[in-house]
């Protein structure tokens, strides 16, 4: 990690869609936060990590979109990209937050980062899609939401 550098992206944040198809399934859903969000990219010599994060007013921020390049997963990137933006927002913010399915994994992820659990919305993955929502080989039920404080 000795080329490590985190941007923030202004300008042609479709062109990270093939990274962001990781974190949603569907480009009709990135459109609707991508535009108005904050991308950060993180390099390590090339793109291993990307975060779209959204002023949902009030001093909060939401995690929209957390991905990381499926060869490089597991090696601190998406932690160090997390704990960038909590830094580049602190004093402005006062907390962020985040929806996630309910997998051991991943809420294991956000715990690491200082995240903890708020509230869960039941059967909101069945309700809300006319599919089954898989991961980590989990078919989604209920949506998790966790918050950092700034």
């Amino acid at each position: 990690m000795n080329n490590l550098s985190i941007r923030l992206v202004a300008e042609n944040k479709k062109a990270f869609l093939p990274l962001l198809l990781l974190g949603d399934e569907l480009e009709s859903d990135i459109e609707k936060y991508l535009e108005r969000g904050d991308l950060f990219a993180l390099y390590d010599s090339d793109l291993k990590s990307v975060c779209v994060i959204t002023d949902e007013g009030g001093g909060v921020l939401e995690i929209q979109n957390l991905a990381t390049d499926t060869r490089y997963q597991r090696q601190g990137y998406a932690s160090q990209l997390v704990d960038h933006v909590a830094n580049h927002y602190a004093g402005r913010y006062e907390r962020i937050i985040l929806g996630t399915g309910e997998v051991p994994g991943v809420l294991s992820f956000y715990e690491k980062c200082g995240f903890s659990k708020t509230h869960s919305i039941a059967d909101y993955f069945t309700k809300h899609f006319d599919y089954p929502i898989i991961e980590d080989g989990i078919v989604l039920k209920d949506k998790v939401y966790l918050e950092r404080r700034l």
